[in-house]
This record gives C-alpha cells, structure tokens and sequence, in this order.
C-alpha cells in the first residue's frame, strides 16, 4: 500500500474519531443502533462469518453452553443477533473514541463492577493481576476507567495493524487513556512478566487465537484453539488470572463482570497445566460470551469449519 492510502485510512479514524466526540452519548448509542444493519448489509463477507458466530454463541445461550446437544437456533433470531453485533460494534467505536473528552466522574458513573473486589485481592497478593477478556461489549471504558478513576497502570498486548501508521495512531490514542500498549509478538512476554512483576494489571483479549498454534480447547460446543498466554503467563508469574467481560447497558453505561481467580497453581508438567487452564479459561469465556451473544464483536474465522 502506498503512502497516499494509508495516510488516508489514518485520517478516516481522526476524522470519526472528532466526530465521534462531539456527539452525546445518548446520541451515539441511538445512531450505532441504527447503523448495524445497515453495516452488516454493506459487509456481507465479515457478515457471514458474524452469522456463524452469533449461531454458536446463540446455542450456548439456549443451552448448557459446551452441551453434548446443543439446541437449534431460529434462523430470524440468528439475523437479528448479527445486526446488533454490528450495532454493538458500532457502539463500540463511537464510545472509544470520546473516552479523551470524558471526566473521570463520567466514566465513574457510566460503570458498575460489583465483583470488583477480586481485582483489589488480587493486587494485595502483590504478583499482577491478569485480566482474561473476550471481544465483546465495551472493554475500553473499563481500561479506561481503571487507570483514570482508580490510577491503576494498565498493560494492553494488542495485535499489531496494518497499516502501520494506523497502528501508530491507535498506540498514542490508548496512550492518552492512561493504557501501555505492548505489540503482540516476540517481545510481549517479557513485556508483561515484566508489568505483573511491578504488581500491575494486564488486559488480554483471548478468544481468538491469532497466530494459530495455540491450546487446543473446546470452546462452547467446537474444539479450536486459543492462546497459551494467559494460562502461561499466570503460572510463570503467580499472578491471578480473572476472566472478565465488560457489557454494554442502555444510557450509556456498563456492567463488568469479574469471576473468581482461576487455579493456576502447579500440578504437574508445565504443558499440561496449561492445557488445563487454557480449557478451564475456554469454558468461563463461553459462559460470558453466552450471556449477551449479541455483543460479541469477533469478525474472524476461530473454528476450524470457519475456514
């Protein structure tokens, strides 16, 4: 790509990005709901495979999720879920961008984390604090709110983009919310021992694995494979390892949702243990993703039959 373009990309995100903040939020939520369909209809390909996730996570709602059987899914409730997983997505943006523009009094209000207390346990242990996410609901403002409201530092190991002055622009964008920001790659490990050595909190999304040699898992109802990391991590480390999800709630505001620590005390081979926290870190990202399907914003292939 020549330099043209990608100057040009950069300048579509500021652009939205402006825009986006002088917009109310109330405003924002309206117009993202309006948008999806229209989204999903303009991207029929990442539709598609949107469709295929919102079936699967669907079914883990209706049912036991990882159920031997899982339930049928109607094919209008499947439509409707993608549409709103564009509008969720949308929604997703739009807040992102207008997070600078906000007081920490704002960002206060707009969230409530009852089991908040898991974190703060964590941290007087004193190893870090891992937070397991999938990508779903707005992630954003609960970083966001942590390192402004609670002046907590926060490490995010992100994928690298393309191109790369987008990807520039996004480091100094999360940056600016009081985020460090680690390329996911060779160094990211020692990136972030480093970070839960300091007792800091580490953000990772982990229900895609991007670089395809991951755990092998059952993940809700399909075996795939998803990122060593987290479990890897956790047991070199000591640092609690917290599966969390941030959802999206009418008005403007959020509900974060921490589980209790998993077990990532050492049993045995280092490999297999991290067989069994990867599986065990799979079923409790089902279980959140299940609980809102619709703002589940993954647009990528991550199941073998996805590709």
């Amino acid at each position: 790509m020549s330099r043209a373009p990608r100057r040009a990309i950069v300048l579509g995100y500021q652009v939205g990005s402006a825009v986006a903040r002088s917009v109310p939020l109330w405003l924002g939520e309206r117009v993202a709901t309006l948008v999806g369909p229209a989204l999903a209809r303009l991207m029929p390909t990442k539709a598609a495979m949107v469709r295929r996730h919102q079936a699967r996570a669907l079914r883990w709602n209706a049912s036991t999720v990882a159920a031997t059987t899982p339930s049928p899914v109607d094919e209008r409730a499947v439509q409707r879920a993608t549409a709103q997983a564009f509008s969720s997505y949308a929604r997703y943006w739009i807040e992102s961008f207008r997070l600078p523009a906000l007081s920490p009094q704002t960002l206060d209000r707009g969230i409530d984390v009852p089991a908040y207390h898991h974190v703060e346990e964590a941290l007087e242990r004193g190893n870090g604090v891992i937070l397991a996410l999938p990508h779903l609901g707005g992630w954003e403002w609960a970083g966001f709110w942590m390192a402004t409201v609670n002046r907590l530092p926060i490490t995010v190991v992100v994928e690298p983009l393309d191109p790369p002055e987008l990807f520039e622009w996004f480091v100094r964008f999360r940056e600016r919310l009081g985020m460090r920001v680690v390329p996911l790659g060779p160094d990211a490990g020692r990136e972030v021992l480093g970070a839960l050595s300091r007792n800091e909190i580490v953000c990772l999304l982990c229900d895609r694995d991007l670089s395809g040699d991951g755990i092998e898992v059952s993940f809700g109802d399909e075996r795939t494979t998803l990122p060593a990391g987290p479990a890897l991590l956790a047991l070199r480390s000591g640092a609690a390892l917290l599966p969390t999800a941030v959802y999206f709630r009418p008005g403007g505001r959020h509900l974060g949702t921490v589980r209790p620590p998993l077990d990532v005390a050492r049993h045995g081979r280092l490999r297999d243990d991290v067989a069994d926290v990867t599986q065990r870190l799979a079923d409790e990202l089902a279980a959140l993703i299940a609980a809102e399907p619709h703002q589940w914003h993954l647009f990528g292939p991550n199941w073998p039959s996805d590709r």
